[in-house]
């Protein structure tokens, strides 16, 4: 019986069918590729047909206004929403596409992408700290994504994040193929992606493909001009779909239920320093924006809801030396007992050295082994072993 093993390279990855007799034969699979019309999924569009795989492009609508965007099956006019996906994203998506020969098609996610918006109102309304770049990724991206290309036959789910699926050794020292396959960092550790991703299921990490993992950001815009790609320039999307002005609070406040969130401004020992308008404004361990000249730097080091106080402190105030964390997905057999790791808890935030202990009811604990800045409920706490990505959950 032959059986389908993944063999990793340094700038892709070849998938073959193995025989009884070991025997590797070259395996073209069919691949549904999430194309957003930006350089880095246009060149893994490129990588995964050099490799002779079979694409099916897919351009993802769930923005805020609808546009006309790329052609559906039969010539019918799409249409999608404005955001990262905008008019100009599905044209270019649909140019490069073109150019490559690689079919270009709609997945409508305007009503799924509704929770997105809805989580993120209601996070902040509660004094957290929304990721809803994550919840996307684990809600749509690899939820969805995975539906249409059962739908369609497809063997892989591809996009151009900046990660890296890598075979883990079977047991011996050397060994190339296994079952077993861990998420880890990208090489380009500036624009590292695996944060983001670690709410993927993991028995759906053997079906998922990172095209561009294995390169540097210059090396992908590199490729892209010499493919005569107009996006090879293009600029990288930086904003929250939705919210194309980054203005969190507006948004909020247009798309919840009426209510007062404005109130006091108090330092930790409770004295009231000033007012705010809305405490949707705020996010722990901020320092800018707080309308009020201190001596020295403040920082937001609490959110009370309830009272509707934002407490600020000093940056020694803003300290942490452990936190919880809720909704664990585990990418390995779930620890024991304390797991020694490193651990983000912010998207740009540099890894801490940690011990990471499981809790009872998909909970766990973080120690950290120096006082950690910014820790922030509703963000989420990601834990690596070297650059594998083991597991993470929801700060609390």
């Amino acid at each position: 019986m032959a059986f389908l093993q993944r063999w990793g390279g340094t700038t892709q990855t070849f998938y073959y069918i193995l025989s009884r007799d070991s025997e590797k034969v070259r395996f073209v699979a069919r691949v549904v590729l999430a194309m957003s019309g930006g350089v880095d999924s246009s060149v893994a569009a490129w990588l995964l047909r050099e490799s002779g795989h079979e694409i099916v492009g897919l351009f993802m609508r769930h923005g805020q206004a609808l546009q006309p965007a790329c052609t559906l099956p039969g010539g019918e006019a799409a249409r999608h929403k404005q955001g990262c996906c905008s008019e100009a994203d599905a044209a270019d998506a649909r140019r490069v596409a073109e150019r490559l020969g690689v079919p270009c098609y709609v997945l409508n996610f305007e009503r799924e992408f509704g929770r997105i918006v809805e989580y993120f109102v209601e996070t902040y309304t509660a004094g957290r700290t929304p990721n809803p770049c994550i919840v996307c990724n684990t809600w749509l991206k690899f939820g969805k994504l995975f539906e249409y290309a059962d739908s369609v036959g497809a063997e892989f789910v591809a996009t151009g994040h900046y990660a890296r699926l890598v075979s883990v050794p079977p047991g011996e020292p050397g060994a190339l193929c296994t079952d077993e396959i861990a998420l880890c960092q990208g090489l380009d550790a500036s624009k590292d992606q695996s944060y983001v991703l670690f709410g993927i299921e993991r028995h759906l990490l053997p079906r998922l493909m990172f095209p561009i993992g294995d390169h540097h950001k210059a090396e992908i815009r590199r490729i892209a001009g010499r493919l005569g790609l107009k996006v090879a320039e293009k600029r990288d999307s930086q904003e929250i779909c939705f919210v194309p002005d980054q203005d969190h609070a507006r948004f909020v406040r247009e798309h919840r239920d009426p209510r007062q969130t404005s109130g006091k401004i108090v330092a930790t020992d409770g004295t009231v320093v000033g007012r705010h308008d809305g405490y949707e404004r705020f996010t722990i361990g901020q320092r800018k924006g707080l309308g009020i000249a201190f001596g020295e730097p403040r920082y937001v080091v609490r959110i009370e809801p309830t009272t509707r106080r934002v407490v600020v402190g000093t940056h020694d105030e803003l300290a942490r030396t452990e936190l919880t964390a809720a909704e664990a997905n585990w990418l390995i057999d779930e620890p024991a007992g304390p797991l020694p790791c490193r651990v983000k808890i912010r998207y740009r935030s540099r890894p801490a050295e940690a011990t990471v202990e499981p809790l009872p009811g998909g909970r766990f604990r973080v120690r950290f082994a120096e006082p950690c800045y910014g820790v922030a409920p509703g963000q989420a706490a990601v834990c690596y072993r070297g650059q594998r990505v083991v597991g993470g959950g929801w700060i609390q």
